[in-house]
């Protein structure tokens, strides 16, 4: 099919489309978020050769439109991430909540990144852990790791990323923990099998009913999340979370989140850190 003209995303579209990701994902787009949306969507209509956004409103409409939906959204979700971002949660971590926890928790140590976009927060975190028990080699633990887009969760289960992406990784713990591609892989690098063992990788939307994820978790990372959300949905997560924490775990959001306005039984440690009593 060719096009004579780019296809418009009229307001009749745009609404249908916003409205619909907000009730699958809660993601809050705005008024002003119109040409973001066109953008990303620009090219799913070439894909599937539809010369109009009502065609692709159309799809998604219908009763096979449900791995479409899925796919929208996956398109619409920000995957900004890198490894020891925000680093002085990883530096609290290891000094104040990892000796705690080996003290007091016999059984495994069990951690959740709650939107771990393309797998970089949970090897970080999977890093930290191994580094830190080391000294202590009796202690289990895992990592769940669990996002909404499905694109983001295969890169995050292979584990192979651009060697330039590792620049905040020490040189030192890059030898221990990573393997250099060679070949066609050259630049690039895999975390190594014994790491990614300790990871689930699994999709989930943070508003579904059921949550996969063991309940009883010591810490939960949900940065730079809650950004996206309208104050209720903000609120709501926050009380999802909270439920899925054992006593005295903590809660980890971004620099740029907070907890301020919404209604809980946590209490504030440091920025963006949150401990359940």
């Amino acid at each position: 099919m060719e096009w004579s003209a780019e296809p418009v995303l009229d307001e009749d579209a745009y609404r249908y489309v916003v409205e619909l990701v907000y009730e699958q994902s809660r993601i809050s787009l705005g008024e002003d978020k119109h040409a973001l949306l066109s953008n990303r969507l620009r090219s799913r209509l070439r894909t599937l050769q539809f010369a109009s956004y009502r065609e692709y409103c159309d799809l998604l409409r219908s009763p096979a439109g449900g791995d479409e939906i899925d796919h929208l959204v996956d398109l619409i979700s920000t995957n900004h991430t890198k490894f020891f971002r925000e680093p002085e949660h990883f530096n609290f971590l290891t000094k104040q909540v990892l000796p705690q926890l080996v003290r007091t928790t016999p059984a495994t140590l069990r951690i959740w990144s709650a939107a771990c976009s393309s797998g970089e927060e949970p090897y970080t975190l999977g890093i930290v852990l191994a580094e830190f028990l080391r000294a202590f080699p009796s202690v289990d633990w895992r990592i769940h790791a669990t996002d909404i887009s499905r694109r983001m969760l295969t890169r995050g289960r292979e584990g192979i990323y651009r060697g330039d992406t590792a620049s905040a990784v020490p040189p030192d713990l890059l030898k221990r923990y990573f393997q250099r591609g060679v070949g066609e892989r050259q630049g690039s690098i895999r975390v190594k099998a014994e790491l990614r063992e300790r990871i689930t990788f699994e999709h989930f939307n943070l508003f579904q009913p059921h949550c996969p994820v063991p309940a009883s978790q010591h810490v939960i990372f949900c940065r730079n999340v809650m950004i996206y959300f309208d104050p209720p949905s903000r609120a709501t997560l926050v009380q999802r979370l909270t439920r899925q924490l054992a006593p005295g775990g903590y809660l980890i959001v971004g620099h740029s989140e907070s907890l301020f306005g919404i209604k809980h039984s946590l209490e504030p440690v440091q920025q963006g850190v949150y401990r359940l009593p």
